[in-house]
């Protein structure tokens, strides 16, 4: 399988600034009960998500009480990964349309519409689906609502909840950007977005109405408030502001449609035994697993093979010898592509090892890999918990150089193959580490940006380099 180079969308448009992260192990949702009812035959939600994980049920958003058997909307991600609208009517009974496409790619950022207008005479059209501009016609199931059924999706007696079914408690594991919920008007992908130049769908300004229970979240907050400043603050003029539960400032993000940093790649995780390693806070976060005594990897989802990039690495737990960080061909990952878990835990320490070019803490070593065998002095004295490796890989002149705590450990490795490239990691015993590519998952003491202006680094970006997102592939990539 061709391993994902880049993902997303890209664009000089500043419309996007910020996207909400949301980690489904937090339980975090927003909420807003809702004060008169509005149109409950009519609707559009419209959403940018980016995924994280796979194989659960995701919800995006629902109007669902934790009583109620039945939904007046589920707008969700299934078990295998199909995007479903899941319709409840006054009659208290449900009708389910559910995609056979599935959606895989932590990569992607993707537009999402739900149209609900169940005034229409043609079935089909009483509920549509669009994914990037384009409506989904092939269905695993198509169940559609009668004509002029009230669909309870702008009732006051069901609230409005976004990244979770307040029934079974499944919660929406990714990102969340720009979302509209537009009550009493069915619209198209036009009011949302177009396609640009280069054949990709972005987004553009909504300049329409948006109805009683209209809201434009546009994540740019980050209190815990129901108000303006909160991070569920409405910006459509309507001010109707969500309630904040498991969310914080962190949670609020530069990673957008508009400009997409790379994240760790959940869909090749390596494991020790049955030991799995495991991806969190938007795949910012890798932890090795539970007494992974042979080892355990893990890499990014965006590859290069030119230009100078830079991230950092933090180490939070785990600091075991032999434990690195640093880049990875992508042909070593290839044959473990899938969304199953690999077992092959000889994959982690030899293939990285073999081929990986990487900086250990054990007797801080430079290590084609992590094998020990492979190893030369390198660098300063054994690294403590809470240290950041900085990477500054830079593929105009094949050399790679590795950073502690902002100071340089001088050139590691030079005349790297022209191949290409992604971070990666290793880790065994309890080890966690922070991925960050410009978009961290903890708050950045100092803020760093690089000369583009792109990226949240704890320490000053080297010159010439780079955060490694979309605008900046767009240009040097």
């Amino acid at each position: 399988m061709v391993f994902p180079i880049v993902g997303g969308n890209e664009s000089t448009s500043d419309l996007i600034t910020n996207s909400l992260r949301v980690n489904h192990g937090d339980s975090p949702f927003l909420s807003r009960t809702i004060s008169s009812t509005g149109n409950e035959r009519t609707a559009t939600i419209s959403v940018w998500v980016k995924r994280a994980l796979f194989g659960t049920e995701h919800t995006i958003f629902s109007n669902k009480i934790s009583s109620s058997g039945i939904n007046a909307l589920k707008f969700v991600f299934f078990n295998d990964d199909e995007l479903s609208v899941q319709i409840g009517t006054t009659g208290n009974t449900g009708t389910t349309l559910t995609t056979n496409r599935k959606f895989r790619d932590p990569s992607a950022w993707y537009h999402l519409m739900a149209v609900i207008d169940t005034t229409q005479s043609t079935e089909a059209n009483r509920v549509r689906i669009y994914v990037n501009g384009q409506e989904e016609t092939s269905f695993s199931e198509s169940g559609y609502p009668s004509q002029n059924a009230d669909v309870r999706i702008s009732n006051s007696s069901y609230p409005h909840t976004i990244g979770e079914d307040p029934r079974d408690n499944t919660h929406f594991n990714g990102y969340l950007s720009e979302m509209h919920f537009v009550d009493g008007t069915a619209l198209t992908p036009s009011s949302f977005g177009e396609t640009n130049d280069n054949g990709v769908w972005v987004p553009i300004k909504y300049t329409g109405s948006y109805g009683t229970n209209g809201f434009h979240l546009q994540f740019k907050q980050t209190g815990t408030s129901q108000n303006s400043s909160g991070i569920g603050a409405d910006t459509s003029g309507n001010g109707n502001h969500f309630a904040v539960s498991n969310l914080a400032a962190t949670d609020v993000t530069i990673d957008t449609p508009l400009n997409n940093f790379s994240t760790g790649d959940p869909l090749i995780l390596i494991a020790d035994g049955n030991i799995t390693p495991s991806f969190s806070e938007g795949n910012t976060k890798w932890t090795s697993g539970a007494n992974a005594s042979y080892g355990t990897s893990g890499h990014g989802n965006m590859a290069v093979t030119n230009g100078k990039w830079y991230w950092e690495m933090k180490i939070d737990a785990g600091r075991n010898n032999g434990v690195t960080c640093g880049i990875a061909p992508t042909s070593v990952f290839e044959n473990h592509y899938g969304t199953s878990t690999s077992t092959d835990y000889t994959f982690a320490r030899d293939n990285l090892g073999s081929y990986g070019y990487q900086f250990s803490n054990s007797g801080s070593n430079k290590v084609t890999g992590s094998s020990g065998g492979n190893a030369s002095s390198y660098g300063s004295p054994n690294w403590s918990e809470n240290d950041i490796i900085g990477v500054a890989m830079d593929l105009d002149n094949d050399t790679l150089t590795f950073y502690l705590n902002g100071s340089s450990q001088g050139e590691a490795f030079s005349s790297l193959p022209d191949v290409y490239y992604t971070p990666a990691w290793y880790g065994y015993y309890d080890t966690v580490w922070e991925f960050n590519a410009g978009n961290p998952y903890n708050a950045i003491s100092s803020g760093n940006s690089d000369a583009n202006g792109h990226g949240n680094f704890e320490y000053a970006v080297p010159s010439g380099y780079f955060a490694l997102c979309t605008k900046n592939l767009a240009e040097y990539g």
